[in-house]
């Protein structure tokens, strides 16, 4: 499959030869066929700006993919679900009649396993109007394991697959002496601080875990509290899966407390994330587990990042984005076809060259997509670090790498696939 770069580059080199500015692309040619793509995430409330970060790199990648070839032209429709199951359906269907092929979503575990069940039903009663379902970023791991379906793949490491990286990261930190836990309450962070015990367990016996609690998804307006139990626990460290509003408010409320602890996170890179990390003072103790950051790409990624961020104003926070929608376009090229039926079997074989990182595929029995993890530190810039965030003099650096070998685990998936 043709690389991430290769993909990005192209659209411009198409761009300079229509004439245009960078990223003004040609108009598309008659014999197109319009692909519409259903973007379903939080547009409004705590976890808007999440959303809108990723309806950027998804509207830039159909600019991208539209201008590099003729043969499909894709459109993406914006769809607000709140966070909400149920809001989530709703919007599923609004996308689907308006003529959506491909759904998109990522926020929020508990909207995917719903997406995810709607899709499967929805295929089965109407064979002419079937739909692929892409997960960018919702990594609860039963979505790949008992709720598994076949119009569904997951371009997002699992939580289990980050918590192990994460955690094979603090084994080699002797620093580490008591832990606290605090996530959200739904399936996800439900998630993170099972396989956090289970996995310091196995791996650092020695650690105590001092607190262990559970938060309502995007409803709190105040972290004070939860942030003076952590300095009473004595935690020199935090693990936390939180996202959006409750990663950034558990972060200012840190920074105004003068909290002395090393936060170990899934989501600390997200919009806002470096800002109220960068007011914490904590230079390199906020650590990420992620698929790659702006720094550590070679040249000629570092060029794809510069020019996203003069396009969108914003940072590559989702490089499963453009691994997904990359992958997406060459199984529409390889089945000749749109049609979701056609695609879905091109899509579980895919292999491509990740946009950070070594080879990745798609694993057919379940369709998660592994790649390579890395973990980054955030503190002020140094020497050959190209990208601060978000103005605020700091960026990420790389202090570990698991290889996509490594990153494989088991799955429990028995795939009902179409006769």
């Amino acid at each position: 499959m043709t690389s991430i770069r290769e993909a990005l580059r192209g659209a411009v080199v198409v761009s300079a030869l229509c004439g245009s500015a960078a990223w003004v692309l040609c108009g598309p040619a008659a014999a197109q066929e319009a692909v519409k793509v259903a973007f379903i995430d939080p547009l409004s409330g705590g976890g808007a700006p999440t959303g809108e970060a990723g309806l950027r790199h998804f509207q830039y990648m159909a600019e991208v993919l539209n201008g590099r070839q003729k043969q499909f032209r894709f459109e993406v429709l914006a769809y607000d679900n709140k966070v909400n199951p149920q809001e989530t359906l709703i919007a599923a269907q609004k996308g689907i009649d308006a003529g959506a092929r491909v759904l998109v979503q990522g926020n929020g575990s508990s909207a995917a396993a719903a997406l995810t069940d709607f899709v499967a039903k929805h295929n089965e009663r109407n064979p002419d109007r079937q739909v692929v379902y892409i997960n960018y970023s919702a990594v609860d791991p039963s979505l790949t394991n008992e709720k598994c379906n076949y119009w569904h793949f997951r371009f997002d490491a699992n939580s289990d697959i980050k918590m192990e990286a994460l955690t094979s990261f603090m084994k080699t930190r002797p620093e580490i002496k008591k832990v606290y836990l605090i996530n959200q309450d739904y399936s996800f962070g439900q998630s993170v601080r099972q396989q956090a015990r289970a996995m310091l367990k196995a791996k650092r016996p020695d650690i105590e875990i001092v607190g262990d609690e559970v938060t309502p998804l995007q409803k709190v307006n105040d972290f004070a509290p939860y942030v003076t139990k952590i300095r009473a626990s004595g935690a020199d460290s935090v693990i936390t899966g939180n996202w959006a509003q409750d990663f950034n408010l558990l972060l200012k409320a840190a920074a105004e407390a003068g909290l002395q602890a090393s936060f170990y996170t899934y989501y600390a890179g997200g919009t806002g994330g470096p800002s109220v990390v960068r007011q914490t003072g904590l230079a390199h103790r906020v650590f990420e587990v992620s698929q790659g950051t702006a720094n550590e790409g070679d040249a000629a990624t570092q060029d794809i990042e510069a020019a996203f961020r003069a396009r969108t104003g914003i940072a590559v926070t989702y490089p499963r984005v453009f691994n997904a929608m990359n992958a997406l376009l060459t199984a529409m090229q390889e089945a000749g076809s749109s049609e979701a039926r056609k695609v879905a079997p091109k899509l579980e074989q895919a292999r491509l060259k990740p946009y950070v990182g070594s080879d990745a595929y798609v694993r057919p029995d379940d369709h998660q997509y592994f790649q390579t993890m890395f973990v980054h530190s955030f503190g002020p810039m140094e020497a050959g670090m190209r990208f601060d965030e978000e103005g605020t003099g700091w960026g990420w650096k790389m202090i570990g790498r698991v290889e996509t070998k490594d990153t494989l685990v088991p799955t429990t998936c028995r795939m009902n696939r179409p006769s």
